[in-house]
């Protein structure tokens, strides 16, 4: 089995790492930067409660030196995927799979789906259709991120928690490539069961994100906090509930009940969401994938979204406005007696 980890960051490492200490997959991962010298001089570790595993793997930042996989498992976040379609592309043979690890509505997700909606691309997540047409729908298997992992030095991942990563083919079908991919990720210690429903595992994790992770970009607080709070907890709330609505109207059933959903999210404590990190470190945020594609399916299933209209365009100006220096960082600029910054 040849499986390719595009993106190996903090999941796709910890994937990568995991898979390739079995020795019964040829594992490969596409990185770059530091973390791809780091890991072609000393190879890929992950540390974990358990202790420190080391692996030898090839790494590249050029696909095409791989050839064509198996399975291409592509774990970066879901606005990266159209920049790197020229090299994903080399690695795909006749039947190669794509396994689409990424938080929120996956470009696919009408393929196979059944209903008034069959075929319908999501421009949110795929605009112009461009990954449908490159990658093809048919190749894709969903797959739904758990483990909560930080790269902690280049070639180093950190992971902190969780083992589950549920797949599912769009079809709902127990696919013999889907279940063999299973037993791939088990060998390695993941829970990855295959899922009939993969959609709605895919909307259970997405109801926290569509909320909470945009208010905590625009409140800088963690899930404990905004979970605490009256008024943020309020405003997450009304955009889950927003976000049920739309999910039920294209048939996903949710086994537990909003205010259980919330109670989970403030369990896992002063926790800061992917979106405020990302914030945080200058990079782009998945406002798209998350909270965007939400609203464009309300507008699909003609289902009132007025509380995720209102965060999403404050979150969208929060994206654009640049960050206002905290008096700590301002406390760091010492200006000298010739009126010199340092």
């Amino acid at each position: 089995m040849r499986i390719c980890i595009f993106g190996a960051g903090a999941i796709g490492g910890l994937v990568a790492a995991k898979l390739a200490a079995t020795g019964d997959a040829e594992v490969s991962v596409v990185a770059r930067g530091p973390h791809l010298a780091a890991i072609r001089r000393n190879g890929l570790t992950v540390r974990d409660a358990a202790g420190e595993t080391n692996v030898a793997l090839q790494a590249t930042d050029d696909p095409s030196e791989l050839g064509p996989q198996d399975y291409v498992f592509v774990a970066l976040k879901a606005h990266s995927v159209p920049v790197i379609l020229p090299g994903l592309v080399t690695l795909l043979g006749p039947d190669t799979a794509v396994v689409t690890a990424q938080n929120g509505v996956p470009w696919w997700y009408f393929h196979r789906s059944g209903g008034p909606y069959e075929g319908h691309r999501v421009e949110a997540v795929d605009p112009g259709g461009r990954i449908w047409d490159t990658i093809g729908p048919e190749r894709a298997i969903g797959c739904v991120v758990h483990p909560a992992a930080d790269i902690e030095a280049p070639g180093i991942i950190r992971h902190t928690e969780g083992d589950r990563l549920p797949l599912g083919e769009p079809s709902g079908e127990k696919s013999e490539r889907t279940l063999a991919l299973s037993r791939a990720l088990v060998a390695a210690g993941f829970r990855a069961p295959v899922r009939p429903q993969i959609r709605s595992e895919i909307w259970i994790k997405l109801w926290g994100n569509v909320s909470l992770n945009p208010i905590s970009a625009l409140t800088g607080a963690t899930l404990a906090a905004i979970c605490g709070n009256d008024g943020t907890r309020a405003v997450a709330r009304q955009m889950m509930l927003e976000a049920q609505a739309i999910a039920e109207k294209l048939g996903i059933r949710f086994p537990i009940d909003v205010d259980k959903r919330i109670a989970g999210a403030a369990e896992v404590g002063e926790h800061k969401t992917s979106m405020l990190q990302d914030l945080e470190l200058g990079r782009p945020m998945e406002i798209d994938a998350l909270v965007a594609a939400v609203q464009e399916l309300g507008r699909l299933t003609e289902s009132p979204t007025p509380t995720i209209d209102t965060v999403l365009g404050l979150v969208r100006l929060r994206a654009a406005t640049p960050l206002v220096p905290t008096l700590s960082d301002q406390a760091k600029v010492r200006i000298d007696p010739a009126g010199v910054r340092s």
